[in-house]
């Protein structure tokens, strides 16, 4: 119990130590030059436009550079106009303007645009905005009744409706298989013949062999090769199991041998008859000789009499006998199904290696698998996000898990100085982790934040809490509603002090300086996942920042 305990205790450390280091950055300063810029009304109602002046002070051959796109959020530029040059003596006066516009009523802030002169940054001052709504006289609108209101369903998932697809195609397989496979199928009429025993089987014979036309169209062969393989086939399952492919006197000499040893107790009468037909037959076949119609008519009711001989010499099946016939059959039952059991096994596996295939080249087979088995990006990124607001001024952002909210320890001369609140999921040493901070400063005069100087710092503090082989890339971010920051990002090594594990991983560190104010976002995650990547770049796209109201 003091084990887990003293683990949970360096692992809260390492949290706030880990999050403390981000936040702790070095302020340097930035001077401003011959740059103004006005607004031609502080007050406009919502639409109209008003005019914002760049007024750059600069030599003739000095290279101006004026801000383009969409930063004067929250305000919306509507127009961009030509620049107008005045000259002063030795020098320009270079003159730009834009035409902004807000929709929505409020107080607003104009942020400080950047302005590049030669190799040198300079900002503009913030400037207020009141954007008033637009007064009605409602003694001169037309009115008209209130509409009633209208209940809106709430979009559910459509969680049941995989689940119905699913559980419809498993039923229909599971049908298909039980019809063509499992299901006891009505006999045909040669499985039901099959089944006979061999003295029925061969009665049924010469019943057939009465219904069919060799008589009538005096096909005397045909006649006596079917009589014959009947007699032959009734003697090859009970008296002798090569009278098939014996000849007519290999056969009768076997029949005589078996009655000479008493295993068949057949007249000689029986036997000469028999022989008699066979050799008949065996005339009839090969030497093609005329038989009249009645005599073959006499011979197949001869058969039908020496079948009954046969039966009546032959002697009752013993008790082991019978055994044995029932465990053939059983024998047969078992083969019957344990290829039943092979069969869906096939299809089975079969319909199961179709579907990967089928998802795989839709999907990514990558994907598939790691769907299947369990991968904790694919968890986190198929995860409900949310999407919310965290510091002042807010940082919107939307992340796979809720970022829970800490209070980080100050020096004590930095609290008087410095308001911060840190939000965060994971950690260092976790495979995924995001931080939100904010840190706003009192009381800086003409002092700015320098958003590199704030980057190494962070980097320093990460270094400090186990951080090896850092890769440092930077480069300039700019938010989908406009803010503009930097970047930091690459890869590191960092060894878990429980396990003594090197962990490899990616970071991102976006760095947002608005005049007192420090913005941070901190994210890790692994190396080589594609899911991670997929998270990030999801992330990245939501980050959306608001200037504070002053």
């Amino acid at each position: 119990m003091n084990y887990k305990l003293r683990i949970t205790n360096l692992e809260n450390r390492q949290l706030r130590n880990y999050a403390l280091s981000l936040v702790l950055v070095l302020l340097s300063f930035v001077s401003f030059s011959q740059v103004k810029s006005s607004i031609d009304s502080t007050k406009i109602k919502i639409g109209q436009q008003i005019t914002f002046k760049i007024e750059v002070e600069t030599k003739p051959n000095g290279l101006v550079v004026f801000p383009e796109g969409q930063t004067f959020s929250p305000l919306e530029m509507i127009e961009s106009y030509a620049i107008d040059t005045i000259k002063n003596t030795d020098k320009y006066s270079l003159i730009k303007k834009y035409g902004l516009t807000q929709f929505d009523s409020g107080k607003y802030t104009i942020p400080r645009q950047k302005i590049i002169i030669g190799d040198k940054t300079f900002y503009t001052d913030s400037l207020k905005v009141e954007v008033n709504n637009v007064v009605v006289d409602t003694t001169k609108q037309g009115l008209y009744d209130i509409k009633p209101i209208i209940e809106v369903k709430e979009k559910g998932s459509d969680w049941w409706k995989y689940l119905l697809l699913t559980l419809l195609i498993i039923g229909a397989v599971g049908f298909l298989m039980y019809w063509f496979i499992w299901r006891k199928k009505p006999l045909t009429e040669a499985e039901q013949i099959a089944l006979l025993p061999p003295y029925d089987r061969a009665k049924l014979a010469l019943r057939k062999l009465d219904e069919s036309h060799y008589l009538e169209t005096e096909s005397i062969k045909e006649y006596y090769s079917d009589l014959t393989f009947i007699i032959r086939k009734y003697l090859d399952e009970k008296v002798y199991d090569r009278a098939l492919e014996s000849t007519t006197d290999e056969l009768i000499n076997r029949l005589k041998l078996l009655k000479e040893g008493n295993q068949i107790e057949l007249s000689v009468e029986d036997i000469k008859n028999l022989e008699s037909i066979l050799k008949r037959a065996d005339l009839v076949k090969f030497a093609k000789s005329a038989v009249d119609v009645e005599l073959a008519k006499l011979d197949r009711k001869t058969i039908d009499i020496e079948i009954d001989h046969v039966k009546e010499a032959l002697p009752e099946p013993t008790e082991e006998e019978k055994l044995l016939d029932e465990q053939y059959r059983e024998q047969l039952e078992r083969k019957k199904k344990r290829k039943k059991i092979i069969i869906t096994v096939v299809i089975g596996v079969f319909l199961l290696m179709a579907t990967f295939v089928g998802f795989g080249l839709k999907y990514g087979f990558s994907y598939v698998k790691d769907t299947i088995i369990g991968h904790d990006s694919v968890e986190l990124l198929e995860g409900d996000w949310v999407t919310s607001a965290y510091g002042v001024p807010p940082v919107t952002i939307s992340t796979p898990k809720v970022l829970s909210r800490i209070e980080l320890p100050l020096p004590e001369e930095m609290k008087a100085q410095v308001t911060q609140t840190t939000f965060i999921y994971g950690t260092l040493l976790d495979v995924f982790s995001v931080m939100v901070n904010t840190n706003s400063y009192k009381n800086m005069g003409e002092n700015k934040i320098d958003v590199e100087k704030a980057s190494e710092q962070s980097l320093k503090g990460i270094e400090a809490q186990g951080a090896q082989d850092i890769v440092v890339l930077r480069d300039k971010f700019i938010t989908p509603n406009g803010a503009e920051g930097l970047k930091t990002y690459g890869t590191l090594k960092i060894k878990n002090p429980i396990s003594q594990k090197i962990l490899e991983g990616n970071y991102v560190l976006l760095q947002f300086a608005s005049e007192n104010v420090l913005q941070q976002i901190m994210m890790t995650y692994p190396v080589n996942d594609e899911y991670a990547d997929q998270i990030i770049a999801r992330i990245l796209n939501s980050v959306e920042l608001k200037k504070a109201e002053e």
